[in-house]
């Protein structure tokens, strides 16, 4: 009987997809995957012509989206047909709404490559029905503790689908997924040498983590990222690989390039964290054959459509904006990192919003607390602005305990966006970073973009 639903289910489907953007012009990208799910749950399972040689999942805490988006431009730009959920829906009923979109009437699958950004607790159930023999793994650090408990049950999740027929894309530098390979038929693993923005903890409550092989201490010899960085282990041999596949070296932030192999490569995004990025893109292009010069002409040409990072002038001050999850410290901590490289005279102001998941909704400000801001304390600030309903008082108080002078702090207890963005205008300094969550975004991008009084 399913089998017999399978191709009116399919072409309904498709036409509800054209529907959809007349009513939802930037939303819809799970419905119709959600509905083909519920009348037939192994709906996916049942499109012809899929190659799983050429379909390659992405996964991790952070990274995902900015590797499936520079990923899908790379393969595109080296004429591939590529099908991608670049608007991020990385569920089931996600990767079931991308196949009725690229399928044919038949259920024909009508690209050569899958690249799928794949939510790391949906691995299990989508891997079941669509079996892809490539799978790459960003870093898997805290993050979203009320889905996912600790990073260790993330871990087991993925490594119930490792099998000896799938490549592994590895981050030499993150021992928690690196720890995954003797799980895998072939693993390739991408790596940054030591750079000028490498720094090292010497702090006394540094937190390392067990070894994900023996469960002894593990202790890096340097950090690229937070809590990614060249490691060792204190009690077996797991270590970062000597001699990685894919090693990005003579990184030149200002210029914005890097070598790899005696190649210079021109990109458009200079930070550490997309560097890691760059260099997994390099690692799968090179597995697919892709050319060199290919490769380089994609990463000249990416431009990311989520890039979390933007600029604005409004009244006179450069505002650089940088909003985030707010479900994990690494990307709270790097933008704080960034901050840190600027050495000049400039305010912060930092919203930290209530988590509003799945009831009960959660304030996680022991986010804050695991991030290090004695770089950013060090350097010049004229004023701190914290605010928020929920996580003002609370982000102050760390602030505090971080050496901030309590003169140069200003708290405000407030969700209203426009009472905050008009404390700009008792700042003197015109350099100004702004970090948010994701709540505040569509609302702060609007004041900010019209640069007008408020009534």
């Amino acid at each position: 009987m399913r089998k017999i639903l399978f191709y009116p289910l399919l072409w309904l489907l498709k036409i509800v997809n054209k529907i959809i953007p007349i009513f939802r012009k930037n939303g819809g990208t799970m419905i119709t995957g959600k509905i083909a799910l519920m009348l037939d749950k192994n709906f996916i399972s049942k499109f012809k012509d899929i190659d799983y040689d050429k379909v390659i999942m992405i996964t991790g805490t952070n990274g995902k989206t900015s590797t499936t988006n520079m990923l899908a431009h790379s393969l595109r730009n080296a004429g591939k047909t590529v099908a991608t959920n670049l608007e991020g829906s990385n569920m089931l009923s996600g990767i079931a709404t991308l196949l009725i979109k690229n399928s044919t009437l038949a259920g024909i699958f009508n690209k050569e490559f899958m690249v799928l950004e794949i939510d790391e607790r949906s691995m299990q159930e989508i891997h079941k029905y669509l079996p892809a023999n490539n799978l790459c793994i960003t870093n898997l650090l805290k993050d979203q503790v009320q889905r996912n408990g600790d990073p260790d049950f993330i871990y087991r999740k993925i490594a119930s689908v490792i099998t000896d027929q799938m490549t592994l894309f590895l981050n030499n530098e993150e021992p928690r997924s690196k720890g995954l390979e003797d799980k895998a038929g072939q693993v390739i693993y991408y790596s940054l040498e030591q750079n000028v923005r490498t720094f090292k903890r010497d702090d006394f409550f540094q937190v390392s983590m067990p070894c994900p092989k023996c469960s002894s201490k593990i202790k890096y010899n340097y950090f690229n990222l937070e809590n990614i960085g060249n490691f060792y282990c204190t009690g077996c041999e797991f270590e970062s690989q000597k001699r990685p596949n894919v090693l990005v070296r003579n990184i030149n932030y200002e210029n914005k390039t890097f070598e790899c192999d005696d190649e210079i490569y021109e990109v458009n995004y200079e930070t550490p964290f997309y560097i890691y990025n760059y260099a997994l893109n390099i690692a799968v292009c090179r597995y697919f054959r892709i050319p060199v010069e290919t490769i380089k002409e994609g990463f000249k040409t990416f431009i990311n459509p989520y890039e979390r990072r933007e600029e604005f002038i409004y009244n006179n001050k450069k505002i650089k904006y940088m909003r985030m999850k707010q479900e994990n410290p690494e990307t709270l901590q790097n933008a704080l990192n960034d901050i840190a490289q600027d050495k000049s005279l400039k305010a912060i102001f930092i919203g930290l919003f209530e988590i509003k998941d799945f009831p009960p909704t959660y304030t996680n400000t022991f986010y804050f607390w695991d991030c290090n801001l004695k770089d950013v304390v060090s350097t010049e600030v004229e004023k701190y602005v914290s605010f928020s309903k929920s996580v003002a008082y609370d982000t102050t108080n760390r602030m505090i305990y971080a050496g901030v002078d309590k003169n140069k702090i200003i708290t405000i207890d407030s969700d209203n966006i426009e009472e905050v963005i008009k404390e700009l205008d008792n700042i003197e300094t015109d350099n100004v970073y702004l970090i948010t969550g994701m709540k505040p975004y569509k609302q702060i991008k609007k004041i900010l973009e019209n640069n007008k009084e408020f009534e």
